[in-house]
């Protein structure tokens, strides 16, 4: 029993070292409305492994997860860095759009059909696809780690300012057409590495600096996925319907040449 006490009282005193870096009751409601017991936990073994050392503001708040802003580093790292914790919500998660994403991926085929499996696959599906990703010479956040509902990746942005949303951004005709064509090439690297972005948008791009950023690859499946390419041409009309409006001049099926073609 007393060691017992002596782990919750553990537990406790890290689990407000996370809260140290919270700015204000707005930010601590969000952390206290995702943070059950159970992330809690999974977060105290993450600190405890060294890849948390304290938990900032909250990024962003979706439907399905969570973002925070936090330092850290890997196990191998010795210099503190900025990061992003991802903290998909067991409770309330849409997990029926999940399965259509999980379903038909070989790689998530075990999974079982229920709430915390589903979640926890998604967050190892996003993990793998960041992964997958980065090696085809697409720049998206490093993924580090993730447990259970939680995924540890680098932090785009400086100083706790995240990098801006594509459709946040004032771009010139010349910059548009940059920034048009990276993506692109980056559509084009995700296929032939057999990957589907699958959600791919204005929303799921950022820009840092003037660099094009792929993020929220959760939903991103294999080309074996029965809906892969009804995905990509999705994708790729996202693309070219938000940068026409920018003033690039393009037409889709020119898009989609490119990215089938070698």
């Amino acid at each position: 029993m007393e060691k017992l006490e002596k782990r919750l009282k553990e537990i406790d005193k890290k689990i407000d070292r996370f809260r140290i870096r919270i700015k204000d009751s707005k930010d601590l409601k969000a952390v206290e409305g995702v943070f059950d017991t159970f992330t809690l936990k999974t977060l105290y073994n993450l600190a405890n492994k060294g890849y948390i050392d304290a938990l900032g503001g909250v990024i962003s708040t979706g439907k399905e997860a969570n973002i925070h802003h936090a330092f850290g580093c890997g196990q191998e790292e010795q210099q503190e860095r900025e990061i992003a914790i991802k903290v998909y919500r067991i409770s309330t998660s849409n997990f029926r759009a999940m399965q259509s994403y999980l379903i038909g991926d070989p790689r998530f085929k075990n999974v079982r059909h229920e709430k915390r499996s589903i979640v926890f696959a998604w967050t190892k599906k996003e993990l793998r696809n960041l992964k997958k990703a980065q090696s085809a010479g697409v720049r998206v956040p490093e993924p580090f780690v993730e447990r259970d509902n939680v995924l540890l990746m680098e932090f785009i942005g400086e100083d706790e300012i995240p990098a801006p949303q594509l459709r946040e951004v004032s771009l010139t005709p010349g910059e548009a057409r940059k920034a048009f064509d990276t993506t692109v090439e980056y559509v084009r690297k995700l296929y032939h590495a057999n990957l589907v972005h699958g959600d791919l948008s204005e929303f799921n791009i950022l820009m840092h600096g003037r660099e094009v950023v792929f993020i929220d690859m959760g939903q991103s499946v294999t080309l074996d996925h029965p809906n892969a390419m009804e995905f990509l041409m999705r994708d790729i009309h996202n693309v070219t319907r938000f940068f026409r409006k920018k003033g690039v001049g393009i037409e889709e099926e020119a898009v989609v040449d490119a990215v089938l073609g070698e």
